[in-house]
């Protein structure tokens, strides 16, 4: 069962609202660990877990629409937070379905796309991907080659993308693509519309329970009002990822958390020359050091949140706390691994699962690099980057 980490009582005064949402994600989290961690081992997508999700309304990461509950910037925070705590792969779930393809379409759809679509995808009565992500354009996703060709009364879209969560089981794509004017809009692509193929990416060894996917785009024909009208360039792809990027940095610490609270219940319970491993020296000076991590990590968080609340959040400063946050919990996460010696590769201990699954959150919605250099560009008003 979790601890309740929060050393500094950061999350202590949650407003009874936000903290509706939280005990809804604990519960599920909590409900769903045995089966999520069997559905990771084996490489399943638990697609019921991800509509029980949509049934519980904690789908949304806090975006605003018609049909949609509101839900504030800390109750998304804590949302992420605890499904992510539970398991990494639900955790993409929430920023996929909600942070990426339900924003898209709340930010730059249509009255009529949004009337057809944002319900059903808060609930996860349909399942809904977002494609930005090319084979061979990952960080600089700027260059982007997919096209979309005015024909008539259609758009005609040719391309590859990769790594789409829900591409390849979905209802629904949102396709990032160059227009004739070299323009880059998104695209409502309907899963089951010829010349969309989407294959579901195997072999992997982290985010094993949830199913991402490589698509191929070949000739598929959509109708004229398929087009986000609100996209315009690159900059409206940007902004999504922009407001996403701070429920990574929520994620990262519901994975940290749980490593962390794993080897401190492991190292009060395992006995090694006598004594609980709690009691040796090395061990409380590392588990201190976890917490100051930990600690650190929810501060980020929390004032985060209130900026968003706010609405003076920079998204220069949602990038600081993804790379704050993923590089501490992956530090945190090797710590814990180490703490449980052998112990720490079995699954039923629930810290290789998250190690693995912090690696993918290290890396999508921008890598460390990439927001370092934003980051050092802010600092600097030098770009070292294109």
């Amino acid at each position: 069962m979790p601890l309740d980490t929060d050393y500094y009582g950061v999350f202590g005064d949650v407003p009874a609202a936000d903290r509706a949402f939280w005990d809804r994600a604990r519960t599920f989290a909590t409900e769903s660990l045995e089966e999520l961690t069997e559905a990771w081992d084996k490489a399943e997508y638990p697609l019921h877990l991800a509509r029980r999700l949509g049934e519980l309304d904690l789908l949304t990461d806090g975006v605003v629409g018609p049909g949609l509950s509101p839900m504030s910037p800390l109750a998304a925070g804590l949302v992420n937070m605890e499904i992510s705590r539970g398991d990494g792969s639900m955790g993409t779930v929430v920023a996929v379905q909600g942070g990426l393809a339900l924003r898209s379409i709340a930010l730059f759809g249509s009255p009529e796309q949004q009337d057809r679509w944002l319900v059903p995808l808060a609930r996860a009565e349909k399942l809904g991907a977002f494609a930005l992500t090319e084979p061979d354009h990952g960080s600089d996703s700027v260059g982007l080659e997919t096209t979309a060709q005015r024909d008539g009364d259609e758009w005609v879209l040719n391309g590859e993308k990769k790594w789409i969560g829900n591409g390849s089981v979905g209802d629904v794509t949102v396709v990032w693509a160059r227009d004739d004017d070299g323009n880059v809009r998104g695209f409502l692509v309907e899963q089951d519309t010829p010349g969309y193929v989407g294959v579901t990416i195997t072999g992997k060894g982290s985010l094993r329970a949830i199913h991402q996917a490589r698509i191929t785009l070949t000739d598929v024909r959509i109708p004229a009002d398929a087009v986000l009208p609100g996209t315009r360039t690159f900059k409206d792809a940007s902004a999504v990822l922009f407001a996403t990027r701070l429920g990574v940095a929520w994620s990262a610490l519901g994975h940290a958390t749980a490593v962390f609270e794993a080897a401190l219940n492991y190292s009060t319970q395992r006995i090694q020359f006598g004594k609980p491993l709690a009691g040796f020296q090395l061990v409380q000076e590392r588990l201190t050091m976890m917490l100051s991590r930990l600690t650190s990590m929810q501060l980020h968080c929390l004032r985060l949140a209130e900026l968003d609340a706010a609405g003076t959040l920079r998204p220069i400063q949602a990038s600081l706390a993804k790379y704050h946050n993923t590089r501490a919990a992956r530090e945190i996460a090797s710590m814990a691994r180490d703490m449980l010696g052998g112990n720490g590769i079995l699954l039923e201990n629930h810290v290789i699962q998250h190690l693995a699954d912090i690696e993918s959150l290290h890396t999508y919605e921008g890598t460390e690099s990439v927001q370092s250099l934003l980051i050092g560009r802010d600092l600097t008003g030098i770009g070292a980057f294109r």
